[in-house]
């Protein structure tokens, strides 16, 4: 949680992706996107209560400077070579300042550390305002394949 005395986000910011605490948890729990972005993503409570009764979830808050301003969640099975991007959010206050630009950049760092990875995955939703574009920037592209109703990328690691 931000403290009175921390600087507030800005597009200077220095993004990094730190642990949800018991006293953080309620704080990443009110970040959200626009409503018309919530058909593309989990409400972080959800995605949150969904890794506690997973073995392979491994997720973080996304802070700028000690502003939490979104949540990223990763499905990790190492004996797998393709990595999962289970969950990406910016709160609808923090977009469009480079927050999820440079979460994602972290994220992929870390993923490329895990044991035997190739291949990062992800699926999205395709209908206008939806985040393809966002991953064709990184390099993601569409496999063909769709999952639960979304149509599935990948990036090459």
């Amino acid at each position: 949680m931000a403290s009175v005395n921390s600087p507030k986000a800005s597009a200077n910011s220095e993004v990094s992706l730190r642990e949800v605490t018991a006293e953080t948890v309620r704080t990443i729990c009110k970040l959200s996107v626009r409503e018309d972005q919530q058909q593309f993503v989990a409400p972080n409570a959800v995605s949150i209560a969904e890794a506690h009764f997973s073995e392979h979830a491994w997720f973080r808050a996304v802070y700028a400077n000690d502003t939490p301003v979104g949540f990223i969640m990763l499905e990790d099975q190492p004996e797998k070579p393709e990595y999962y991007l289970w969950r990406f959010m910016i709160d609808a206050s923090y977009q469009r300042m480079g927050f999820g630009r440079q979460a994602l950049e972290l994220f992929i760092a870390h993923v490329r550390t895990r044991p035997g990875a190739t291949e990062l995955e992800t699926s999205v939703v395709q209908a206008p305002g939806g985040p393809q574009p966002f991953y064709e920037s990184f390099g993601f592209a569409l496999t063909g394949t769709y999952e639960h109703g979304e149509a599935v990328m990948r990036l090459a690691l």
